[in-house]
């Protein structure tokens, strides 16, 4: 029988870890990518805050406005999923991106964007662009329009940023990442010291996901599937996260220190003790603070004036 201490001794990060690995032990090599995608969803439905939600398509793209209450309706967040560009979607992190809606006190437009490997790169980048022109043919301008994403939601706030301005397009105020997915080489340090922290990624998992995004005469290196090789000058502000314990946590830590050394204003958070995308588990007390230093970083660039509590 186990005694009080045990119980103490159980962290909020512990029971995130179990509750990830539960999922990953139910699935086998003969595991479809729909039942995959089904079981995701499933194990991170729900929404824990109170904002409306509004079903859209944006310019085609299946997505999802979350609205608080008295958000202003000329400024947004275009809100990129993570899931390795496999599985994910608006219904698994429909929490997550309401949570920063009711922090930041602003509209996020969450998107379905087409996934692999049935749509292969750059179905996923194109999706995003389209969301982005969305916005802006409501009469959004860019600079009342930021993005936020998570790992490979993450990358795609990037490279949609990138695309954008390789295009000539106007840019958003600023890019919120979390734990982003930037180097499709898995070529960072943090892969091996990292390894035996991390309790799901490894460069096994990783290097298959991004084959699986790219199909297998994809080019790893290209700069609009791995960002952390493109030319980052003149990109907006930003916030990148990501947790101490990530076999990722190179994905970022690099990320910044070249985004920096282009002129790009970034503030980067290695939070300790974190695991990725640890801002999908709120009984955690570090993603709560996350999530409130994320939205006043967003309510800063879209000059938005109030502050609501984290929740």
């Amino acid at each position: 029988m186990g005694s009080a201490d045990d119980d103490i001794a159980i962290t909020p990060v512990d029971r995130a870890i179990e509750r990830l690995r539960a999922i990953y032990r139910g699935w086998t090599r003969d595991t479809s990518v729909a039942q995959m995608r089904s079981d995701w969803d499933l194990a991170f439905a729900g929404c824990s805050v109170p904002v409306r939600r509004e079903p859209v398509s944006a310019g085609g793209v299946d997505g999802e406005w979350l609205v608080p209450s008295d958000a202003p309706r000329d400024k947004a967040v275009l809100y990129f999923h993570g899931g390795g560009f496999r599985i994910g979607s608006i219904a698994s992190h429909r929490d997550l991106a309401a949570r920063i809606a009711n922090a930041s006190g602003c509209q996020v437009l969450s998107i379905n964007y087409r996934l692999a490997p049935e749509h292969r790169f750059p179905a996923a980048l194109e999706d995003a662009l389209i969301a982005y022109q969305y916005l802006r043919d409501q009469g959004l301008h860019p600079a009342d329009i930021a993005f936020a994403g998570d790992s490979a939601g993450g990358n795609l706030v990037l490279c949609t940023m990138l695309a954008a301005r390789d295009r000539g397009l106007p840019l958003p105020a600023a890019g919120a990442l979390m734990s982003p997915w930037t180097d499709l080489t898995a070529s960072g340090a943090s892969y091996q010291s990292r390894a035996e922290v991390d309790p799901i990624h490894q460069r096994a998992m990783i290097l298959a996901l991004a084959k699986n995004y790219l199909g297998k005469d994809g080019d790893v290196s290209n700069p609009l599937a791995s960002p952390l090789y493109a030319d980052l000058s003149a990109l907006p502000p930003l916030l990148v996260q990501v947790g101490d314990r990530e076999t990722v946590r190179d994905d970022a830590t690099e990320l910044a220190a070249r985004a920096k050394a282009a002129g790009v204003d970034v503030a980067l958070q290695v939070w300790d003790g974190m695991i990725h995308v640890f801002q999908m588990f709120p009984e955690i007390p570090q993603a709560r603070e996350a999530v409130a230093s994320l939205a006043a970083f967003l309510r800063n660039h879209l000059h938005i004036g109030h502050q609501r509590a984290p929740q």
